[in-house]
């Protein structure tokens, strides 16, 4: 009987090592490095090629409410008729403000919809500021104060001048939803690689950051009276509206003429300067408190000085009520 042949040793396959991202922030107490954020960043030049890029600027990511831009372009494709404070808070994460709160009533009522149809998840204004007065005053989690209640107010607009569904129009299949679907495309120069449920309830498209960067260069240098073009225009001079009083996307847009700044949650954000200039990063962790220090010094090292820029990159770490330490970027 014969020995069976022995089967070679083999090699382990060698495990694929995963992509570390560089670190764009520190978190500094006491003068000690107590921790770091990962994450990605890519920088356009003004013809749209890419500048400068740290970590994986391919990789399709969730740019979450920095797809706003993109989905209110859609809407006025749709056939829409926004503008002004109207458009910029359909595009907006707005802080739950009372102004923000009144114009989404008004809204609302303008297209005879009620806020028992938006399909928004009941919640507390973005701003802690707001909370706390909208806690004191006894009001409970609502549907309006989501930070997303003018996006779902504009989309059941929208539907409503279609005479589309209006309980299925955050279906993925829903023909507003297709068109959202067709801008992000258009606008990006990609495909989208992933769909997901944003935390509002809508479809998210997922893009890469340089997809994302370019989207927003596309926006500022769109043609006049373009969607594209309507939808910055009114982000730039209502940009309360599409923020808050209190947030940097408002201060930047404010300081910066012409400028189009984003955030979006888990730490995204996009901005394009008027020139076509454009950026867009993630923070791995999705730690959000990076985002000022880091949009700063990335601005600053594309040339940008305005005093608005130490006022978003100011992030302080207390030791009781005293400041010992801040984030600050590590690039």
């Amino acid at each position: 009987m014969t020995s069976p042949t022995p089967i070679p040793e083999q090699s382990p396959v060698p495990a694929t090592s995963p992509v570390i991202s560089p670190v764009l922030a520190e978190v500094v107490r006491s003068g000690f490095v107590e921790g770091r954020h990962r994450g990605s960043l890519v920088v356009l030049a003004a013809d749209g090629s890419v500048e400068r890029s740290l970590g994986d600027i391919a990789a399709p990511v969730f740019p979450r409410s920095a797809n706003k831009p993109m989905q209110a372009a859609a809407l006025l494709r749709a056939g829409l008729e926004l503008s002004g404070e109207r458009l910029a808070l359909a595009a907006a994460s707005h802080s739950g403000e009372p102004f923000h709160l009144d114009l989404v009533r008004t809204m609302l009522a303008e297209h005879d919809l009620t806020a028992d149809q938006l399909q928004t998840p009941p919640d507390l204004p973005l701003d802690p500021q707001e909370t706390e007065r909208y806690l004191a005053s006894g009001l409970v989690r609502d549907r309006l104060t989501m930070n997303c209640s003018g996006k779902h107010t504009a989309m059941l607009a929208a539907c409503a001048v279609n005479g589309w569904p209006l309980d299925s129009y955050l279906d993925q299949d829903h023909p507003l939803q297709q068109l959202v679907l067709d801008g992000v495309r258009a606008a990006s120069g990609e495909d989208v690689a992933h769909i997901g449920t944003d935390g509002c309830g809508a479809p998210l498209m997922s893009l890469s950051l340089t997809g994302l960067a370019r989207a927003f260069r596309h926006f500022v240098l769109a043609d006049p009276g373009t969607p594209e073009r309507r939808v910055a225009d009114a982000m730039r001079a209502h940009p309360e509206y599409v923020a808050g009083t209190r947030r940097p996307d408002t201060w930047l847009m404010r300081a910066l003429p012409g400028t189009l700044s984003k955030m979006g949650a888990e730490a995204v954000q996009a901005l394009a300067l008027p020139d076509g200039r454009a950026l867009a990063f993630k923070i791995d962790d999705g730690a959000t408190r990076t985002l000022g220090p880091v949009l700063a010094r990335v601005l600053r090292e594309m040339g940008v000085e305005d005093p608005v820029l130490a006022r978003i990159e100011d992030a302080p770490l207390l030791g009781g009520s005293e400041r010992v330490g801040e984030i600050r970027a590590a690039f």
